[in-house]
């Protein structure tokens, strides 16, 4: 990675292309979010539905002022504490935000990256770069370059390769566009953290909630099917998968208690950061294991743990 490649990336961006790019959580991919063609191509691209909003991103917290109506308190303050960082802000959007970012809605998701490189590429461009996670819509995120490759080989312009993501999961959404500030998504910034910046307590998503990426029952999916399972069923589930004769993938925090020329076993890291860090290349690692059914141990049920669970969930539908 050189300056060469930013220079070149952001002039890709600027002709309306489609650029791949590190941040701190998963790979995004990018298009200028004032273009609406190059939206649209985007959203061709990774096969996204037209009505589910991306994510813009910014060089600076100063420029939320131009893609938000108003700037709420709770964002000034969320921002001054975690930005740059894995922390996006739902906000009513500025009248000239075109639907193609916002799925058609009256609100705007923005985030400030910490990776060096989107932070570099973003400072080269000058603008917002809507980028979702750089892969087909409803798949698992890409956490390296090779994964996004994989996923899309010519279909997309440039890669900008940095190496793994840090923290390997997406970044927390909080909705500050009314009212009661609400958690609409998890991520490794834990609402507690939020809260104690806001000085007040995280409300639900209600049912008037904004669409946010992510937030879907299904997403973060492999192609095989999967299965979370409770660590006191696992043995018996896996026993059952077996004598079925049916080829078992598995993803657990403990070592392999047993071995079969059906079983295709993954040990992940016991804490927290590290097993989120991993989560999507182990995935895709299992995913390519030509298993009938994929099983994952249910991560514990403790506040840091939160997104890897949510993430978890979706993927198993």
């Amino acid at each position: 990675m050189n300056q060469e490649d930013i220079v070149q990336a952001a002039a890709i961006l600027k002709r309306g292309g489609l650029v791949a790019f590190p941040t701190e959580t998963v790979y995004g991919l990018g298009a200028d979010a004032a273009n609406p063609a190059a939206v649209k191509r985007l959203y061709a691209v990774k096969q996204r539905p037209v009505a589910h909003p991306v994510i813009v991103h910014l060089g600076d917290a100063l420029q939320m002022s131009h893609w938000a109506q108003t700037v709420p308190t709770a964002a000034r303050k969320l921002a001054a504490a975690f930005w740059p960082g894995p922390l996006t802000l739902i906000l009513q959007r500025a009248a000239h935000v075109n639907d193609a970012v916002t799925g058609g809605q009256g609100t705007v998701g923005l985030r400030v990256p910490a990776h060096p490189v989107a932070r570099a590429l973003l400072t080269a461009f000058g603008g917002g770069i809507a980028a979702p996670s750089a892969n087909r819509f409803g798949r698992l995120s890409a956490t390296a370059a090779e994964h996004v490759r994989e996923e899309f080989g010519a279909d997309i312009d440039f890669v900008l390769d940095a190496g793994r993501c840090d923290v390997g999961i997406e970044s927390t959404i909080v909705d500050v566009s009314s009212g009661q500030p609400a958690l609409l998504r998890p991520g490794q910034l834990l609402g507690s953290e939020i809260e104690r910046v806001l000085g007040m307590p995280l409300a639900a998503p209600g049912i008037t909630a904004p669409r946010t990426p992510g937030t879907l029952a299904v997403h973060y999916a492999p192609a095989t099917p999967l299965k979370l399972v409770p660590a006191t069923a696992l043995g018996d589930e896996l026993t059952k998968l077996l004598n079925s004769d049916r080829r078992v993938a598995v993803l657990a925090l403990d070592i392999l208690p047993l071995k079969s020329a059906q079983l295709v076993w993954l040990t992940a890291p016991v804490a927290a950061a590290d097993y989120a860090h991993d989560l999507y290349a182990n995935l895709r690692w299992l995913d390519r294991a030509c298993c009938d059914v994929i099983l994952v141990e249910r991560p514990p049920a403790s506040p840091e743990w939160t997104a890897v669970t949510d993430r978890l969930r979706r993927a198993a539908g």
